[in-house]
């Protein structure tokens, strides 16, 4: 299979650690931007699914993260870690306090008014971050970014393609298979240094 022209950008965990250490949490909105990197990270959702996330798509005993009507109208079902799933009941406490109407309100992560926050909001947000962290060829950065780094880290941790396209929920595998090549491009590079 022939390589890609433009592999990726994906995030090193120095990286990664320095775009997260970016929003003051103290503050509503900060906070709110930090959760959405987070899972995009950790659970490779597209921006989209962010902000569509509702509380009851997410098990807060579990860690069972549904994505209900994903790209294509397909629904899957992910899982979040301990540590993730800690953040998100903090905030489900500091959502109650701080959103506007949170009754009416039907999003995880939403505005103070409690509507759906816009995607181009957290593609400005994630370039901004990464500009303030010094992040470089910052332009190549965005929500799809983390999603990309999300993908290559689950591709390196198991080696199962498979496995990676189900959690990006590719229906078609030549989408998910770019993943191997900026694997295989490490290699390359690691073991020329020899």
């Amino acid at each position: 299979m022939a390589r890609p022209d433009k592999l990726p950008k994906i995030l090193t965990e120095e990286e990664t650690d320095r775009l997260l250490s970016q929003p003051n949490q103290r503050y509503y909105g900060p906070n709110r931007d930090y959760l959405y990197m987070r899972l995009m990270l950790k659970a490779g959702l597209r921006a989209s699914e962010a902000t569509a996330l509702r509380p009851e798509h997410v098990d807060l005993m579990s860690g069972k993260l549904s994505v209900r009507e994903g790209k294509g109208a397909k629904d899957r079902t992910l899982w979040i870690g301990e540590e993730m799933l800690s953040e998100i009941q903090d905030w489900m406490d500091r959502r109650s306090e701080e959103v506007d109407d949170v009754e009416a309100c039907g999003y995880l992560l939403p505005t103070r008014k409690g509507t759906e926050v816009a995607t181009s909001h957290l593609r400005r947000s994630v370039k901004r971050y990464a500009r303030k962290a010094g992040i470089e060829e910052v332009d190549r950065v965005s929500p799809h970014t983390l999603r990309h780094t999300f993908a290559t880290r689950l591709y390196r941790e198991t080696g199962k393609i498979r496995l990676v396209q189900k959690a990006l929920g590719h229906s078609d595998l030549s989408t998910t298979m770019i993943y191997t090549h900026v694997v295989d491009e490490e290699l390359e590079s690691a073991m020329k240094g020899l």
